[in-house]
């Protein structure tokens, strides 16, 4: 299993529309990135990923699994993009602002410390864990 972060303005697509959305899920669709596309890519069935409200809140606020694969999206028009499918598994009980993933330097080397315009981005399993306890989810 492989570990990702889904960044969304919440205006958008919040985390409140991913959940009404239920075990059907929903495209993670409207990626025109080369790099979150690629890492769609390589995404496979089961994957975990963070939830994470960009703007103004600036927090991982839920826990998604990958329910599909790198499949056309369908809002491109455009073979070269793909996208993943992805469903709500779980609300942080405590979400993790940037600020404080900035504050541990255990995780200084996070890509969303990093590259934090990148849309979609990996997360280590040790990140993964880190995150997953400052928000009070079961890694």
């Amino acid at each position: 299993m492989r570990y990702w972060l889904f960044k969304s303005e919440p205006s958008t697509w919040s985390w409140a529309d991913q959940v009404a959305r239920g075990a059907a899920g929903e495209e993670w669709d409207g990626v025109r990135n080369y790099q979150a596309r690629n890492f769609m890519r390589e995404m496979a069935v089961g994957d975990r990923g963070f939830f994470y409200h960009s703007q103004k809140e600036k927090a991982v606020v839920g826990m998604v699994e990958v329910i599909k694969e790198a499949h056309p999206d369908s809002t491109a028009g455009d073979p070269r993009w793909d996208c993943v499918d992805i469903r709500a598994l779980e609300a942080a009980p405590t979400p993790v602002t940037l600020a404080a993933i900035k504050a541990d330097p255990r995780l200084s080397d996070m890509a969303l410390v990093r590259r934090a315009r990148l849309s979609v981005q990996p997360v280590s399993e040790d990140e993964w864990r880190i995150v997953c306890g400052m928000a009070g989810l079961l890694p």
